[in-house]
């Protein structure tokens, strides 16, 4: 990503404080599935921080139509059902001899209505509002913290329309030196004053309260105006987290890490392998003292970017970088010693094919009983092919490559090494036939010769070599191979 998109991102940013319920409300929990290869932990078991019991919760909703309410808890990635109430008469009870673990939470209307609630230490209070207007009716009694969150939640609601029109307003002037310009410039920046003034008062006033950490954590850092573009979007990156309060555990259960952690990912760092560990190891190396956020984010970078999870080209060098750096004996603290095994075993048959290494030489035999061997090839180009003449997907793209081979192989240019996987000697003969292969083809009935060498998560899988054997290109389609090599040259 160039950096005048990051910077766009960053300005978008900058009057959004990161906890929307917007965001975390479409979120979806992912359920755990069996899978055949060592994996980070889906979702990771955290002792929640209970508030002081027992939790009576009381909610009158004028015009309240559905007959049941379910309150809603967040957890890291998810969220997730934790009691349900029947509604009589607009009236919603959630009650619990103790407590619920302190977070945000949703408790749902009809019509995709949600009311936010946040649960800090005492879970005993009222609320009142009416089904057409949540935020603006709502009357709060005996909870700070959810008094403070709605009397915030109305400042952004009047706050919010008034800053986008001035925002607008001084966008559509095009010359900056004007006077009008200045008069826009300086009305955008006192509504900033505004808003800054009213969270500073909320901070110092309540600073105990859950609402106040929550509300710190999604402030986005200020925007350098002086620097080049690069050392601008380099310290907006590195002061994002500033505002987090690692040892309060309770903000995992709220949306507030999680929606931070894609905009991080997402937004704020470019899309290439080397950029995006950088990024989690300044952030993984920060939070390394706070075991339960250490333990979430660890395993949500590596399975943002374990293969076929991402269209990043090359995002086993993200995960081979976290699961060699962070998921070893020492810190893997949740997993057993076998369970780190496993993942370092992986990881180390990733690490000999990652983009820019060189490309590890096979040598096996070929339909015909001879050796073959990819460093023998003396084309420009070796495209390393590796499938499964049963695979569907191998069969589309076969005979997609053997038209670019045909195309291409005059002067020497570009050649295609073929490895057979996953099946016997006859089906991968009658395969070469079919499709009328007539490219390098080798088959190792062993495994021995291709194993640890290129890395196969799906077939087929495609690999692109340069004349220095230096892997330029992999996780490919057939039709991509020619941009690839055009990018090389």
């Amino acid at each position: 990503m160039r950096l005048v998109q990051i910077l766009f991102f960053i300005i978008l940013l900058g009057c959004n404080n990161g906890s929307g319920p917007e965001n975390a409300v479409n979120e979806e929990t992912k359920p755990a599935t069996e899978k055949a290869t060592p994996q980070p932990s889906e979702a990771p078991n955290m002792d929640p921080i209970m508030g002081k019991g027992p939790a009576e919760i009381k909610i009158n909703v004028a015009g309240a139509n559905a007959p049941k309410s379910y309150l809603i808890g967040f957890i890291a990635d998810g969220h997730f059902r934790v009691d349900s109430s029947d509604i009589t008469n607009g009236v919603i009870e959630f009650k619990r001899a103790d407590s619920y673990p302190q977070g945000l939470y949703y408790a749902s209307l009809a019509d995709n209505q949600f009311i936010q609630i946040i649960l800090g230490d005492d879970q005993k209070f009222t609320m009142s509002c009416n089904a057409n207007d949540l935020i603006g009716t709502m009357q709060v009694k005996g909870s700070d913290e959810n008094e403070v969150f709605y009397k915030n939640l109305k400042f952004e609601a009047n706050y919010n329309p008034r800053y986008r029109d001035a925002n607008a307003k001084l966008k559509s002037i095009t010359d900056k030196s004007s006077q009008e310009y200045k008069i826009a410039e300086k009305e955008k920046r006192e509504l900033e004053n505004e808003r800054t003034a009213v969270l500073e008062e909320i901070f110092k006033k309540h600073k105990d309260l859950l609402f106040v950490q929550f509300k710190k954590a999604g402030q986005n850092p200020k925007i350098r105006t002086e620097g080049s573009d690069e050392e601008r979007v380099y310290y907006y990156r590195k002061e994002f987290w500033d505002n987090v309060d690692w040892s309060d555990k309770r903000l995992i259960r709220t949306p507030v890490i999680i929606n931070k952690l894609k905009r991080y990912f997402k937004e704020l760092t470019p899309q290439n392998p080397d950029s995006l560990f950088q990024s989690a190891k300044m952030l993984v190396d920060e939070i390394l003292p706070y075991p339960e956020y250490y333990k979430f984010i660890t395993n949500w970078v590596a399975i943002q970017y374990e293969p076929t999870k991402t269209s990043l080209m090359d995002p086993e060098a993200v995960f081979v970088n976290m699961i060699q750096n962070y998921f070893t004996r020492e810190r893997a603290f949740w997993a057993d010693s076998m369970e780190v095994y496993g993942l370092q075993q992986r990881a180390g048959e990733m690490a000999q094919s990652l983009v820019g290494k060189k490309g590890p030489d096979v040598i096996s035999t070929d339909q015909f009983g001879k050796t073959k061997s990819i460093y023998e090839m003396t084309a420009d180009y070796i495209v390393v092919y590796l499938y499964n003449p049963t695979c569907e997907h191998c069969m589309k793209e076969t005979p997609l490559l053997v038209d670019w081979y045909n195309k291409n192989k005059a002067n020497n240019k570009a050649d295609v090494f073929a490895i057979a996987i996953d099946t016997n000697e006859d089906e991968w003969k009658a395969y070469i036939k079919k499709n009328n292969m007539n490219f390098t083809n080798v088959f190792d009935p062993t495994n021995r010769s291709i194993y640890a060498k290129y890395y196969v998560d799906i077939t087929p899988e495609v690999y692109v070599l340069n004349k220095d054997r230096t892997i330029i290109g992999k996780n490919l389609k057939v039709f991509q191979i020619d941009t690839i090599i055009e990018r090389d040259k």
